[in-house]
């Protein structure tokens, strides 16, 4: 097979199609990934892209190859894989390039559970059979069964949040082309029996992998710019937009103005803590140290974590952890397998708004205590030579604190602090700073800056 190196990353697959992934690829991974979970039974699912449903195919057929049955969910969001490999007690597999452009697809893989597979727990081992070919399978090839899931994902959803007795609210939601179109319908719109006092102002919901609308990456401004002005056209509650795979969730309130993803993770923070006090919540490092506070200030108990889903999902394992979320608006819930879904976030901010009088600007000044910079990426030749030449200007100042849980974290006295991380896979450093005000913020910004660019 060669080197995949270029396509395995540190949680997933992720290549250019058919240059680097295509269905040959995709039938090896798939009976390296049987191989290494060592399940009797494995669910597959893909999103919209045109090369979606050969590889998932190819994936599957190299997978019952290797004797394992395939349950075949067909189209999904990757949430909808989480909670299928949850409720079927099965690995998984999740056809998608999530926000990335149409011409890439890739896999995100997990053991029964929706537990993490990351490079060290199974991701290298997967790469080298396939690279290497794997033994052919001494017995019978398993079976592949088509199965609808959609409905028992969104039945689960509506289980674990109950919208029925909210005020009537009308919500703009941006699909992107994605998963979302699918999803959202089947949760809070037109295919319910029992319908929500809620109406849905679609944007984008058609299945298009070319993305023929915008990119479906929320996290740039430049995405949701037509789902704020549809906010404010049509005088909605709300707006949310969904990526490409529909896993994240970004919220604007009624003005068409963000809602940082550190409030959403402090107000769910808040919801979750109600239903079982003094719990553990999970935040990454460059989450507002609001979200901290708020916990504390509701009896909770929270935890801090390096960036990206498999620390999060490890440490809410370990803790009991009820709830998990992060800057880049992944949501994780325990009563969802520790897994993130966007859509349960949502679920969540449609509730606290509906069940209150105000408006979500109202609700969620409370979450939003401090100025943050958002992520900014600097390109350098020697990343360890910059974040080096930054810690030294700052280690010896008597009212800072330094930590290198991830990156380097420097934290002053008047609550001001900054994080500044290496890519995994880019020579990028990335900053993210925060401050009691914006003009702190900046200057703040500024002076780091100022060092990693020299």
């Amino acid at each position: 097979m060669g080197d995949l190196g270029q396509i395995f990353k540190a949680y997933d697959v992720r290549g250019v199609i058919p240059d680097t992934l295509n269905a040959e690829i995709a039938r090896a991974i798939g009976a390296a990934f049987a191989r290494v979970v060592e399940a009797e039974t494995i669910v597959v699912a893909h999103d919209m892209r045109p090369s979606s449903p050969e590889l998932a195919a190819a994936f599957a057929e190299g997978a019952t190859g290797q004797g394992a049955d395939v349950v075949a969910a067909g189209l999904g969001s990757t949430d909808l894989l989480y909670f299928a490999s949850g409720r079927l007690g099965a690995p998984g597999a999740m056809f998608t390039a999530s926000h990335n452009p149409a011409q890439y697809n890739g896999i995100k893989m997990c053991r029964a559970g929706a537990a993490p597979i990351s490079s060290d727990t199974g991701l290298d081992e997967i790469r080298r059979l396939a690279e290497e070919g794997v033994p052919a399978h001494d017995g019978p090839a398993g079976t592949v069964t088509e199965r609808d899931l959609l409905t028992e994902y969104a039945a689960h959803l509506r289980s674990l949040v109950d919208l029925s007795g909210i005020r009537p609210l009308k919500a703009v939601v941006d699909a992107g082309n994605g998963m979302g179109g699918y999803t959202v319908p089947a949760v809070l719109g037109d295919r319910l029996l029992d319908a929500l006092p809620l109406e849905i102002v679609p944007l984008y919901f058609e299945l298009d992998g070319t993305f023929p609308n915008h990119p479906a990456n929320p996290m740039d401004a430049a995405n949701i710019a037509d789902l704020q002005a549809k906010v404010r056209e049509t005088g909605a509650d709300i707006g949310l937009a969904f990526d490409g795979d529909a896993d994240r969730c970004f919220v604007v309130d009624e003005r068409g103005e963000p809602v940082s993803p550190s409030a959403v993770t402090a107000l769910v923070s808040v919801q979750e803590l109600a239903k079982e006090p003094g719990a553990a919540i999970i935040h990454n490092l460059i989450t507002s140290s609001a979200v901290p506070e708020i916990v504390r200030e509701h009896g909770g108990e929270p935890v801090r974590t390096r960036v990206g889903h498999s620390f999060i999902k490890a440490t809410m394992a370990e803790t009991g952890a009820i709830f998990g979320g992060e800057h880049s608006a992944h949501y994780y819930f325990r009563d969802f397998w520790r897994a993130d879904t966007g859509m349960l976030a949502a679920m969540h901010v449609l509730r606290v708004l509906g069940a209150d009088s105000r408006t979500l600007s109202e609700i969620t000044a409370e979450y939003s205590r401090y100025a943050a910079s958002g992520e900014i990426n600097s390109e350098v030749a020697d990343q360890a030579e910059r974040s080096a030449a930054v810690e030294a200007a700052y280690a010896d100042r008597g009212d800072a604190t330094v930590d290198h849980l991830d990156g380097l974290t420097v934290a002053f006295a008047d609550g001001s602090w900054f994080n500044l991380r290496a890519s995994n896979t880019e020579p990028l450093l990335r900053l993210n700073v925060e401050a009691p005000d914006t003009a702190t913020m900046q200057k703040l910004r500024d002076d780091v800056l100022g060092i990693v660019r020299a």
